[in-house]
């Protein structure tokens, strides 16, 4: 039987990008086609693992309105069909895209525009972007009511979405999944909660991070958002300097670096933006 009110995207071309670990299936948001993906069923079907594409979120780049002088605009799905302000790696590879196909340059930085406000981009390599992350809010290097062992210390930070953040003596040793989705929603988060970071010290003054995000509500392979966050609280903690290398669950690292000479700076983020392939929609 044929699901006649069902939104299809036959046609409509698409492009996944992955930034270390982090998957994204990307879209042209002038095809008219497009409307369909503000269904959230449409794009929990696009990041099915085995019925769709597969991927951690959906992303459209737009030409941004001219009186903005940028060159695009980001708007990110999470993969439950929930829209957010934000997602460092898909803004990495938000760059890689946008400077392949023309919207942005090649050989200089540009602005672009995403729902947690106006970023500065440019691509270092041929995969490999920056991205200069909106100011971190409310950062807070202790946590009342967060229940955590006698050896860990828990810190909160919003780098354009909300992050607990937690140290840990080895992420390998942790049950991420149960105690993130316990934490994710503790009340003192507020009623939309937060994704949850947990770090331990790595070798040659590196950080390891696992992360349980919001709106994929299970562990990702890395975070841009959650490595700034991380390494805000770290700093608070005087346990990082101004530019910390975060090694994902991936196994590969970002680069997050704040301006020694200005603390209230916003925050850079470096990291893998990488085509991975390119192709059309049938049906879904």
């Amino acid at each position: 039987m044929v699901d006649t009110d069902r939104p299809r995207l036959t046609g409509l071309s698409f492009a996944k990008l992955v930034g270390s670990g982090n998957d994204f299936v990307f879209l042209d948001g002038q095809d008219p086609a497009i409307r369909a993906v503000e269904d959230p069923g449409v794009v929990r079907r696009i990041c099915d693992r085995r019925g769709g594409v597969g991927a951690d979120g959906v992303v459209w780049l737009l030409p941004a309105d001219g009186a903005s002088n940028a060159s695009y605009e980001m708007r990110y799905y999470n993969a439950d069909g929930s829209r957010a302000d934000l997602c460092g790696n898909a803004a990495l590879c938000s760059v890689t895209l946008a400077t392949r196909i023309g919207l942005a340059p090649v050989d200089r930085p540009f602005a672009f525009q995403s729902d947690a406000g106006r970023l500065t981009g440019r691509r270092l390599s041929t995969d490999r972007s920056e991205v200069t992350m909106p100011l971190v809010r409310d950062i807070r290097t202790q946590m009342s009511g967060i229940e955590h062992l006698e050896s860990e210390r828990v810190g909160f930070a919003d780098s354009g979405v909300p992050h607990l953040v937690i140290s840990v003596p080895d992420v390998d040793a942790v049950d991420v999944l149960a105690r993130g989705r316990r934490l994710r929603w503790h009340e003192s988060l507020g009623p939309s909660g937060a994704n949850v970071n947990f770090v331990s010290p790595d070798a040659d003054g590196a950080w390891r991070m696992r992360t349980f995000e919001r709106g994929v509500e299970g562990e990702t392979l890395a975070c841009g958002t959650g490595a700034v966050a991380s390494t805000a609280v770290l700093r608070d903690w005087g346990l990082a300097g101004p530019s910390l290398t975060v090694v994902t669950r991936s196994g590969l690292p970002v680069t997050v670096s704040f301006d020694a000479t200005d603390p209230s700076a916003a925050p850079a983020l470096a990291g893998e933006g990488r085509i991975v392939f390119e192709g059309r929609f049938s049906s879904l």
